[in-house]
Order: C-alpha cells, then sequence, then structure tokens
C-alpha cells in the first residue's frame, strides 16, 4: 500500500516558473561580456550544474563580474518576471505540514538565488532540509541522498522526488526514491518525462494535491 511519509521538491519549475527569470538573468549578466548574443539553447545547454557553471561555460574570463551580475539581475528582475511560486503551491506546501509529512528541497540552483527565491516567495520555513547545486557539475543524486541521511526513520520508497526535467526523474531513480514529474510549468516536456516512466506524471497542481490528499488520509 502506497506510504508517503517525505517530499522533496525540485525548484526551477516544480515550485515557480523561475526558468524565464533565469535565463533572462543570464543573458543580462554575460551578453556585455561577449559582446554577442546568447540564446535560450545556448544558455540551457550548460544546466545541470549551478549557475557559477553555466556562468563558468560561457564567460570563463569574466567569471566573477558575470557571476555577481548574474545574482543583482536575478533578484532585480525577479518580482516583474517571477513575483509568485505556482499557483496552489503555498496551499500545498501548508497542506503537508499540517499532515506532519517532512519537506525538504532538492535544487540545481545556487545557494545565492535559491535564498532570493525561497525569501521572495516567503515559502523557506516549510522546507526542513535544503541542498542546493555545485558549480562542478549536477548534485542532486546526492542531495537527495543527504535528505534521505537525516531522515532515518523513514523508509526510501515512502519518500517520493519531484521535479520536471528528465534529469530530475534519472537523479530520483539513481538516488532509489519514486519520482513524481511535475509537468505543470511552460517549459515542461510531458512526453520526454512520460518516456522515463515516472511513478506518476502530474499536469495540474490540483491533481497533484488531490492525489497526495487522498494517498495521505488513508494513513492518518
Amino acid at each position: 500500500m502506497l506510504s508517503i511519509k517525505g517530499l522533496i521538491f525540485d525548484l526551477d519549475g516544480t515550485v515557480a516558473n523561475t526558468l524565464p527569470l533565469c535565463v533572462e538573468a543570464f543573458r543580462r549578466a554575460i551578453e556585455p561580456h561577449l559582446n554577442r548574443s546568447v540564446s535560450d539553447e545556448e544558455i540551457i545547454a550548460t544546466f545541470g550544474p549551478s549557475e557559477e557553471g553555466t556562468i563558468r561555460a560561457l564567460a570563463p574570463d569574466h567569471y566573477d563580474q558575470a557571476v555577481r551580475d548574474y545574482l543583482q539581475f536575478y533578484e532585480t528582475l525577479h518580482d516583474g518576471i517571477c513575483p509568485d511560486p505556482f499557483e496552489g503551491i503555498k496551499e500545498l506546501l501548508a497542506f503537508l505540514r499540517d499532515r506532519s509529512i517532512r519537506i525538504a528541497m532538492v535544487t540545481g540552483k545556487g545557494v545565492h538565488s535559491t535564498d532570493i527565491s525561497l525569501q521572495k516567495f516567503d515559502i523557506r520555513p516549510f522546507f526542513e532540509i535544503i541542498e542546493t547545486g555545485s558549480p562542478h557539475g549536477p548534485r542532486k543524486v546526492e542531495g537527495i541522498q543527504k535528505v534521505l541521511a537525516q531522515w532515518k526513520d523513514i523508509k526510501k520508497e515512502e519518500v517520493f522526488y519531484i521535479g520536471d526535467f528528465t534529469a530530475d526523474m534519472e537523479a530520483g531513480r539513481k538516488a532509489g526514491v519514486p519520482v513524481i514529474a511535475a509537468a505543470w510549468a511552460e517549459t515542461a516536456r510531458p512526453e520526454e518525462l512520460m518516456r522515463l516512466h515516472p511513478d506518476h506524471l502530474f499536469y495540474h497542481i490540483r491533481d497533484f494535491a488531490k492525489w497526495l490528499d487522498e494517498a495521505i488520509s488513508i494513513h492518518l
């Protein structure tokens, strides 16, 4: 029988539609140093490491200044491009907290941009543990494993990882936890997610919330 005792959330594209914000902040931070335009595809192709890794890949000769510029643009553009998390996320987090479900976050974002977004959205207190990314490469598997190590009283199969990219599905599988595909962002690619056979896929947060309500209520 399905038992859910912990949920680990990705951030970009799962908790909020922050990808357009990331891309625009990268563009404004990097293009002046390169004296050329940078496409969305060129930026997104570097994702996996944290933002520092993206800048190291695209503008290595201007690393320190570009990182500072990125974080400044990320913060100043935040309210205009992505002022709130996805509709229903705050209510969902409150529901989980009230049902004593453990909540963590494992994101590929760097620690500074993660802090900016969680403060802007006013959702930082919901997350018991937050594992951020590394400029040296993807570390979501390690992040999930670190959360599990702290949740010693919960079995792996009782913890779900929720993400919107195929890499999230792969990370959850490698860490040994069930995975939920979040296909509610405009940037999501449901067909690609389905090819990896997630345990569940949801197109709307309300459907995800309803499923959680039913699954959790069984064990109350």
